[in-house]
């Protein structure tokens, strides 16, 4: 017969109080037990969940398109047949024609043109056989006049042009040299260089001495040459303008001044007012043309 050993501490008859404590151990146990099975099986189910919603996303086709053929029926309907015209009544041939966009044809371009200006007249000349100022300024004026007025009309083409001259003319108002500056159109210089050796003998020059300038012959429909004006004739011209510093590279530096302008006396400025024309209307005009030409907006319309 086999002897039973016992502890007696571990025996619940033996010590009550380990007793209580081992039965309270195992409930304890068996309580964490089952959470944690619990918990376990609620985790699966989730992600099992889970994975079955992902599957049936990934594996949905999507939607195909129809491919059903589409049949397309185009109806052709031939142009309406040309209307006949009926004939006019005797009535509506004498009425005036009415044009229409189509039949209308656009006018032909008609170049512009300019008449030659008149010669000076011999008043004209006698005025400036007799002005000395600013280089005989009316007999310079009058001389590219009376080369324009035998010029002829000038017609807007390949003709037009300008020509610049170099011209002296002895104390006798005999031509002792031309010389041609430069020029835009070979005809417009033709012409000028004919006038020059037909025009008729000029007056002397106001100073007696050669006359020696320079002038531009417009030979255009748009040039707007008109008479001079003389009431600024008598100031004093204005200082030439030179680099105030402009150096050699030898001499010493320094700012060189303009020269200071002398006014006329009161002599010589009584002598110089006396030969003062009164301007007319036509020679303010053409200034005021001249400057609208140089310094005015290109919105005019020119």
């Amino acid at each position: 017969m086999r002897n039973s050993i016992s502890i007696p501490f571990l025996s619940p008859q033996a010590n009550p109080a380990a007793g209580y404590r081992l039965g309270r151990f195992s409930r304890h146990h068996r309580e964490h037990t089952f959470y944690a099975v619990l918990f376990a099986v609620v985790l699966h189910a989730l992600v099992l969940g889970l994975a079955i919603n992902y599957r049936s996303t990934v594996s949905r086709k999507p939607d195909l398109p129809n491919t059903e053929d589409t049949i397309t029926s185009m109806a052709v309907i031939p142009p309406p047949s040309e209307k006949i015209r009926p004939e006019p009544t005797p009535a509506q041939e004498s009425a005036a024609p009415i044009d229409t966009p189509v039949t209308t044809t656009a006018a032909a371009h008609q170049p512009a043109s300019m008449a030659a200006p008149p010669a000076p007249t011999a008043e004209e000349w006698a005025f400036a056989a007799k002005y000395t100022l600013r280089n005989s300024k009316g007999y310079r004026y009058n001389w590219g006049q009376q080369v324009r007025s035998m010029m002829g009309t000038a017609i807007e083409g390949p003709d037009q042009g300008l020509v610049r001259f170099r011209v002296e003319i002895g104390p006798d108002g005999a031509l002792s040299r031309l010389e041609t500056l430069w020029t835009t159109s070979a005809a417009a210089e033709k012409l000028a260089r004919k006038a020059i050796e037909n025009m008729p003998r000029l007056p002397p020059t106001p100073t007696g001495k050669p006359l020696i300038f320079e002038k531009t012959i417009s030979f255009t429909p748009f040039a707007s040459d008109g008479p001079p004006t003389y009431k600024d004739d008598c100031l004093p011209d204005p200082p030439t303008f030179r680099n105030p510093f402009a150096w050699d590279g030898k001499s010493p530096q320094r700012r060189a001044e303009p020269e200071p302008v002398e006014p006329l006396d009161a002599q010589a400025l009584e002598e110089c007012l006396r030969q003062l024309p009164q301007d007319s209307i036509e020679a303010e005009s053409a200034r005021d043309q001249r400057l609208l030409d140089q310094w005015g907006s290109t919105r005019s319309g020119r």
